[in-house]
């Protein structure tokens, strides 16, 4: 009698227990990517989002809230200050780049990091006192890259490129039910440069 109830215990094992089956280790939730393209993002070719009406502020303050001590670890506020960022140049029309670009302080809602994800941004929220704020410098071209830098003489081959600057922020991962913050990087635009290359009579 033994020996047969060990034997329908091992059938039963094998019928539930496939070889092939993926199984997670004990307690661990499944892993979730999210993949979808924000919906402020439809309308634009930039690889950040200003503005967005679907922002989970609420959601991100109270993970804010809940986990206050352990994100102040590692995060650290960054305001913009430029007042001393350029001597002697008193006006914008003072400055000149030899292609010409726009130059903006931004603080991304959300943004493509350097995996070609979309990422929530810990942005404009406050929690028990502290004002969340992350602020990057973009500099675009206003011009066509690999085009022919304007001021610079035709004798002179030329040519305007975009580069890029890296930056960490901190982000919110509405998947990660531990803790659902990080720090990622991303890649915008940080200066339009220009390129000369060899002498022509």
């Amino acid at each position: 009698m033994f020996i047969k109830l060990m034997m329908f215990a091992s059938l039963t094992a094998g019928v539930f227990c496939s070889p092939n089956s993926k199984r997670l280790p004990y307690g661990a939730p499944p892993k979730i990517e999210y993949t979808e393209i924000p919906h402020c993002a439809k309308n634009t070719t930039k690889a950040w989002c200003l503005e967005d009406s679907e922002y989970p502020q609420h959601e991100v303050q109270q993970a804010l809230d809940q986990h206050y001590q352990a994100v102040l670890a590692f995060y650290k506020e960054k305001l913009a200050s430029t007042e001393n960022s350029v001597n002697e140049l008193d006006k914008f029309n003072d400055e000149v780049y030899l292609c010409p670009s726009s130059t903006d302080y931004v603080r991304p809602l959300r943004a493509i990091n350097v995996e070609g994800k979309w990422r929530i941004i810990v942005n404009r929220i406050e929690s028990y006192g502290v004002k969340y704020t992350q602020t990057a410098r973009i500099e675009e071209c206003n011009v066509v890259v690999g085009t022919s830098c304007p001021l610079v003489p035709s004798c002179y081959e030329s040519k305007c490129i975009q580069k890029n600057v890296f930056h960490r922020f901190l982000v919110y991962n509405p998947y990660d039910y531990t803790f659902p913050f990080t720090i990622e990087k991303f890649r915008l635009p940080g200066s339009c440069g220009c390129v000369v290359g060899a002498f022509h009579l």
